[in-house]
């Protein structure tokens, strides 16, 4: 029968845990793999749960409303109260798009399926991740989801199958097995559904569970198994990073590692389970839960009022801030519940639960059906905040695969049915650019068309899938049908060369065997481009390539916001012109070297707009943020570009309507 009696050492493995995880996330060197701390919580979880339910079984005193009362009185005061917690604080720092998007997550989590949200959202390891408090409770969803199923699961198994535990075994393997395949094709659900996390909590599970006399261990035996324990976790939390593939295979050292722990510690007293017992490591173990509940959102609020990194002394001051923090929800919230001093009875704590659910659901919906209720900013703050969203009418004239295949593209000019005289042939950055091409149409008096597709580069043969190639198809017969004469290539370049601000390279060019390589990609796009400008050419086109915007850092209206609502200066909001040029080394003298090439072909380049003679390349000007987030410029920005389209628009204007037909076709 398994034994209740308290284990230091557990508590001290939680602080292992948490530890880790908190370094991680607030971004301490040599701490990259420390959100395996996840791992090691579920696996002690599924082994203290599951040690309680089949002591209650074998002693027949198991209540399944009984358990799940001790789990609300365990998981829900705490988690409540940070909850009410974050909702005041994001009602006077947040934007109304984070805010409505917190009180999502409040509704959520109150229904233990935020893991579901978040799994559609932005990837955990994502910037955009920083701005969401309650990230961190996709794990407290998992594990209430777990705890609603197995006592059922375990209970009809073990009551009805003389060989349970490998059935239990059987689910494990399977849900590994799921997890493995998950992280190779489906990485975000590997990472934040159960079915792909359930054989975490298993194993500690079938641990519980197991037979006494499979566990026992010489004292020799034990020393290394702990050991072997310890080591595994470290490897994990010191040696990955946001780029291992994990869950998965991966996932198995810091299962296996706590694992070993907690079978070696059992019945001998080891080298590691003495540290794992020190009074430092056993405290921070019991205010583990309440630690791991606040530091994520001390983390996100941070960084809105700072806006910028942290630096090591505030870094070092706020850990220590969500560890007073952890500890007062430990000392006064968690421990009254939990020693029943607060709601003592059954009855009383599941009532109380359900009305805690109910009004914090409320209250997540209410901020959804009220926009975020942006009536809490000032109007400059919600003036930068609504520069990240387009107009549904910039939305309507970009393919991103959600329309019908063939939605005819955009036209812009004199008259929405005449024929266009230019092709703006790109990615969402020709869909930026629509205010300035329909004010240049229109007051030059020529037509625009528009073959704008999300992700999508406009060169031959190096498109990301099948509805980029079937794009550009639409595009060269378009060339085919209309009266155009100038075509202009436009794209977020560096996307497909050197991947986006956050190390992904999903969209930059690979090689036949899927490898990404910064020198072959480069090779290939010099290619593509040539390629592409010289079909254009030999059909008689005049070719206009337009270099890339600078790609701000961070995401422009919300930074704008956020410090417009601290009362903060904004003049410093931008980058150095050299960092952008730098980025752009290759993209921009491979232009350059192809007009100078032939005199067709003639560059746009935005820079000296965006940037001024100091310099610096401001996200804001005006009052009005420059950008809808760290590269696509806004309707403001978009009108900066009218003085550079302006040769272009001028030699179709000088050439007038006569001499505008072309029978060629690009072949």
């Amino acid at each position: 029968m398994t034994s209740l009696v308290y284990r230091r050492d557990i508590d001290g493995l939680r602080a292992v845990a948490v530890i880790a995880v908190v370094l991680f996330h607030f971004g301490v060197p040599g701490f990259s793999g420390g959100f395996v701390g996840v791992d090691v919580f579920f696996v002690i979880s599924g082994y203290l749960i599951t040690s309680i339910i089949w002591r209650q079984r074998e002693a027949g005193r198991f209540s399944f409303v009984e358990f799940w009362a001790r789990r609300a009185r365990r998981i829900l005061p705490a988690l409540f109260v940070l909850l009410a917690a974050v909702l005041a604080v994001g009602w006077f720092l947040m934007a109304p798009k984070d805010y409505e998007e917190l009180g999502r997550s409040v509704r959520y989590q109150v229904m233990f399926v935020s893991n579901l949200l978040f799994m559609r959202q932005d990837g955990y390891f994502d910037a955009a991740s920083d701005l969401k408090p309650l990230l961190h409770t996709w794990s407290l969803a998992v594990e209430e989801q777990f705890y609603i199923i197995f006592p059922l699961v375990l209970t009809v198994l073990s009551s009805r199958f003389k060989h349970w535990r490998l059935i239990v075994l059987t689910l494990l393997l399977v849900s590994f097995g799921l997890s493995v395949w998950a992280v190779a094709h489906h990485p975000e659900k590997a990472f934040f559904l159960l079915p792909m996390r359930a054989w975490e909590l298993l194993a500690g599970a079938l641990l519980a569970v197991a037979p006494a006399d499979k566990k026992r261990l010489t004292s020799t035996a034990a020393q290394c198994i702990s050991l072997l324990g310890l080591s595994l976790i470290l490897i994990a939390v010191l040696g990955y990073d946001k780029h291992t593939p994990f869950p998965g295979a991966a996932a198995l050292l810091p299962v296996l590692g706590v694992i070993a722990l907690i079978w070696a510690n059992e019945h001998h007293t080891t080298w590691v389970g003495r540290v794992l017992s020190m009074p430092a490591m056993v405290g921070l173990g019991l205010i583990s839960y309440s630690w791991y509940l606040w530091h994520w959102p001390v983390f996100v609020f941070a960084s809105y009022i700072s806006v910028g990194q942290f630096s090591p002394w505030l870094t070092g001051a706020l850990i220590v801030l969500t560890l007073i923090l952890g500890y007062a929800s430990w000392r006064w919230v968690e421990t009254p519940f939990r020693e029943r001093r607060l709601l003592a009875k059954r009855r009383q704590i599941l009532t109380a639960a359900g009305l805690g659910i109910l009004v914090l659901g409320l209250a997540g919906q209410a901020l959804r059906w009220t926009d975020g209720l942006p009536s809490r900013l000032s109007e400059q703050a919600l003036h930068f905040a609504k520069a990240s969203e387009w107009r549904p009418e910039l939305k309507a004239c970009i393919t991103d695969g959600k329309q019908p295949v063939d939605t005819p593209f955009c036209r812009y000019g004199k008259a929405a049915d005449a024929p266009a005289q230019v092709l703006v042939w790109g990615d969402s950055h020709g869909t930026a650019l629509i205010p300035a091409l329909q004010a240049s149409a229109e007051q030059h008096g020529v037509n625009v068309l528009l073959a704008s597709s999300a992700g999508c580069l406009p060169l031959e043969g190096l498109e990301y899938g099948a509805r980029c190639a079937h794009d550009n198809l639409r595009a060269e017969r378009a060339l085919q049908t209309d009266t155009i004469s100038d075509v202009m290539l436009v794209a977020r370049w560096s996307l497909y060369l050197y991947g986006d601000a956050k190390g992904d390279h999903e969209h930059a060019l690979h090689d036949s065997n899927g490898r990404y390589d910064r020198a072959a990609a480069e090779q290939r796009f010099a290619q593509g481009l040539r390629a592409r400008v010289g079909q254009l050419r030999k059909a008689g086109y005049r070719v206009w390539l337009m270099k890339e915007a600078p790609l701000q850092p961070f995401n422009p209206p919300y930074r704008l916001s956020r410090l417009a609502m601290l009362h903060q200066p904004i003049d410093d909001v931008g980058m150095p012109v050299q960092d952008h040029l730098k980025q752009k080394a290759f993209i921009n003298t491979l232009f350059d070297q192809i007009a100078a090439e032939d005199p067709a072909v003639k560059v746009l380049d935005p820079t000296p707009q965006l940037c001024d003679a100091a310099g610096f390349c401001r996200a804001e000007k005006g009052g009005n943020s420059l950008y809808t987030d760290d590269n696509h410029l806004s309707e403001a920005g978009a009108q900066l570009m009218i003085p550079v389209l302006q040769p272009l628009f001028e030699g179709l204007s000088a050439k007038g309507s006569s001499d505008l037909g072309n029978a060629n076709t690009v072949r």
